[in-house]
């Protein structure tokens, strides 16, 4: 554990050190694996603005697959959790298992013993017997023991099933080991698709008109405020910091990098200017701080477009 270093997309110099727990996941495995994971990030382009939130990104699987071999798919649950990662631990298989943040010591400070919330971990070593795993979590890799090792995995019931089951994915670790080249040929036609799925209108502009109303509600509330926060400003502004990341990774120099940089740091000033307003309850300005992610965002796309239309 001790020689565990996060992916440099998760360094201290990013505009946002961490995105989702699914993402942050998918990037330390396939660090871990000494894969690239900014060959996979072209799906950060299709991210919308859903109404009430942005788009929960993820690593597509097939993307995981046609780019680095990696097979994953569900696990379906039928007896106690720590068995079948048990057993696919001893296949060469590592499990991404839905638990409660609630019993992770590495988000102390935030979730841990504090409030319930649905995270993913991927157990890398078990040990129901000692009561211990070590798992991989967002941007660390960290141990639960006792009772938060009996918390994370479900109780059982008189007939030993778990009392509820819980969302369960696995994936081979055996990648196909390909050339830099060749890797980056493949991560343009990836990446070429997803832009291709962008949203029609700008998801930005829509949030700027919708997010007045919204943040009505919020005044008083700083759990309100957190979880507002989080679903939409830092969603928006970690997803873009890694599409400019995986341009930059494409290609040295790209112009299209910049305008995502420009939208991640708009995100992280909006959110300090969202503090602002639900604790002096003044809307104020709230909606024009994100003028230059709107401009950045039309850019970025407007470009796309034009090579469409080539």
């Amino acid at each position: 554990m001790q020689s565990f270093r996060p992916h440099a997309l998760h360094g201290a110099d990013r505009c946002w050190t961490e995105t989702n727990c699914y993402i942050d996941l998918w990037i330390e495995i396939l660090h871990a694996l000494h894969l690239p994971p900014e060959a996979a990030l072209g799906f950060a382009a299709a991210q919308d603005f859903e109404g009430d939130q942005f788009t929960f990104t993820k690593f597509p699987l097939e993307d995981l697959e046609t780019l680095y071999g990696l097979k994953a798919q569900e696990l379906a649950i039928y007896e106690a959790v720590e068995q079948h990662v048990l057993r696919q631990l001893a296949r060469r298989r590592m499990c991404l298992v839905e638990v409660d943040a609630f019993f992770l010591p590495d988000t102390e400070g935030a979730s841990y013993r504090r409030e319930h919330a649905k995270t993913t971990i991927a157990p890398n070593r078990l040990d129901p017997a000692r009561k211990r795993v070590e798992y991989f979590h967002n941007a660390t890799y960290a141990v639960a023991e006792g009772k938060d090792f009996e918390g994370l995995f479900p109780p059982r019931q008189d007939d030993g099933r778990p009392s509820i089951w819980p969302y369960v994915e696995f994936t081979t670790l055996e990648p196909v080991r390909r050339s830099s080249a060749a890797l980056r040929a493949i991560a343009w036609e990836v990446f070429a698709w997803h832009l291709t799925r962008r949203p029609a209108a700008n998801p930005i502009r829509a949030f700027q008109d919708a997010a007045p109303e919204q943040i009505e509600t919020l005044a008083g509330s700083e759990a309100a405020f957190q979880a507002y926060a989080f679903h939409n400003l830092r969603l928006l502004g970690a997803n873009f910091e890694l599409l400019g990341s995986g341009l930059a990774w494409l290609q040295t120099g790209d112009p299209r990098a910049e305008l995502c940089r420009r939208i991640a740091e708009t995100a992280k000033t909006a959110q300090f200017q969202l503090a602002r307003t639900v604790v002096g309850r003044k809307l104020g300005d709230f909606a024009q701080t994100l003028d230059p992610a709107v401009e950045a965002w039309d850019q970025l796309f407007g470009a796309a477009r034009a090579r469409d239309a080539a």
